[in-house]
């Protein structure tokens, strides 16, 4: 190193010019007009072209595998009634319900056999009885917490499910 060289302290964040050499003892002056001294071995010369012909390969990042049981998206199930059947004025009120409570425990089911994390269940806003009768399922399950959709809503119209 030699006088007017810039050089950086290893393992610390201090730099200068160099303003004196002694031997293997180097003096250099910080931005801030402070001198310091510090063994030739302790210092790396800063060359601001030093990097300058060197490439930079950029690589693609390895796509991580998730599983589908682990899957951001989670599954929904409308159970509005015309979602369910090809002629939903052929059933009366009763059939129909029993029918929407049928497809919400197979749906269940198919969540708890294919470990699914989450199930949101649409059953709209109306007179309550299809609300009420989701409710009623779900509270007699057990290894799931569920709760409306939109918290800030009284009625939503959809519940969310979180297995265990």
């Amino acid at each position: 190193m030699k006088i007017g060289d810039k050089v950086s302290v290893v393992d610390e964040d201090l730099s200068g010019v160099v303003t004196s050499v002694k031997g293997t003892l180097v003096v250099f002056k910080d931005e801030y007009g402070f001198t310091h001294q510090y063994p030739e071995e302790k210092l790396v010369p800063k060359i601001s072209d030093f990097y300058k012909n060197i490439k930079v390969e950029k690589k693609a990042e390895p796509k991580k595998i998730v599983s589908k049981g682990h899957q951001k998206n989670h599954l929904v199930l409308d159970l509005h009634f015309h979602n369910l059947v090809e002629n939903p004025n052929d059933y009366d009120s009763f059939e129909r319900l029993f029918i929407q409570k049928e497809k919400l425990l197979e749906t269940l089911e198919f969540c708890r056999t294919h470990n699914l994390k989450r199930l949101e269940i649409v059953h709209g806003i109306g007179d309550g009885t299809l609300q009420r009768m989701v409710f009623n399922v779900l509270e007699n399950q057990t290894n799931l917490d569920f709760y409306n959709k939109e918290i800030l809503h009284h009625q939503s119209g959809a519940v969310m499910i979180e297995f265990h």
